[in-house]
């Protein structure tokens, strides 16, 4: 189970953390959602459609422009700020590696610190314990933030990520992190070739076995891409395929561009395995 915000999610629970990013450089919106406005439009309109999380980041994981921690903050900070005070009870999520930038979102308000490059700053998790908030800990293979691995090889790659995240999970619980309040994440594409995203993704189970609950974030990345040969534009079938793969393997959290689909891709998932009923049932009934 997952307790964010004050809110306990169902272990079976299937939550969308629906991506703002405040960058004019972002890898999949070019910056649509860079202007104060557009994002906090861009809140409103996930929401509504079904995202029980907003992770707002404000530094692109590829390389690109150099950001450093004050720009980071100056991109983040108020805009948490904002969207606690419009939306109190709306989980609200960071993506950053910097305890200085974890440090200032929290005290406005932020409820998860999303790591998304494997502890590369060990004093993240420590800020997660001091503000009481939730922690997600990425596989990201040891690569420094913002670079593309190069030729990276694993004898077990899902060994690897299992080692990696577990380990990272408790050494933020024994730090003071609330055990309900961590998240491991495979990391798709940080650190691994298509190859290992492929099968990290059909072994999904193994992480889910662990007991801590699994965040992916598949949306349009480049291992969807590079296995349909489709560019960027293009991935979106291919995205909710996985989606779904990984949603019946057990995966609670769901990191997304494209709100509306992933919130029918894993409503049906949830109707299947019988954690959810059909919301309409008539058919042979009347």
């Amino acid at each position: 189970m997952l307790e964010l915000a004050g809110q306990t999610f169902a272990a079976d629970a299937l939550l969308i953390m629906a991506i703002v990013n405040r960058t004019p450089d972002s890898f999949y919106d070019r910056g649509a959602t860079y202007s104060f406005g557009k994002a906090l439009d861009r809140v409103a309109e996930v929401v509504d459609a079904g995202a029980e999380i907003v992770d707002i980041g404000g530094v692109k994981a590829a390389p690109g422009d150099e950001v450093d921690a004050a720009e980071e903050i100056r991109r983040t900070v108020d805009f948490v700020a904002k969207v606690r005070s419009d939306f109190p009870d709306l989980v609200i999520s960071v993506d950053t590696w910097r305890h200085e930038v974890g440090r200032a979102v929290c005290e406005v308000g932020a409820d998860v610190l999303n790591d998304a490059w494997g502890g590369h700053d060990p004093v993240l998790a420590e800020v997660a314990a001091e503000f009481d908030a939730g922690l997600v800990c990425t596989h990201a293979g040891g690569v420094e933030p913002r670079t593309r691995p190069h030729r990276i090889c694993y004898d077990d790659v899902v060994a690897d990520v299992l080692g990696r995240t577990v380990g990272l999970a408790e050494r933020a619980v024994s730090l003071g992190v609330r055990r309900d309040r961590v998240m491991i994440d495979p990391g798709h594409d940080f650190g691994k070739n298509t190859w290992h995203s492929l099968e990290v993704t059909r072994r999904i189970g193994e992480l889910t076995a662990t007991g801590w609950p699994v965040l992916v974030s598949l949306s349009n990345k480049d291992f969807v891409g590079e296995a349909l040969d489709l560019p960027l534009g293009e991935r979106l079938l291919g995205t909710l395929s996985a989606t779904a793969v990984c949603a019946w393997q057990g995966a609670t959290v769901f990191r997304a561009h494209n709100v509306p689909e992933t919130r029918q891709v894993l409503d049906m998932v949830a109707a299947i395995r019988g954690s959810a009923p059909p919301r309409r049932a008539v058919r042979g009934l009347a």
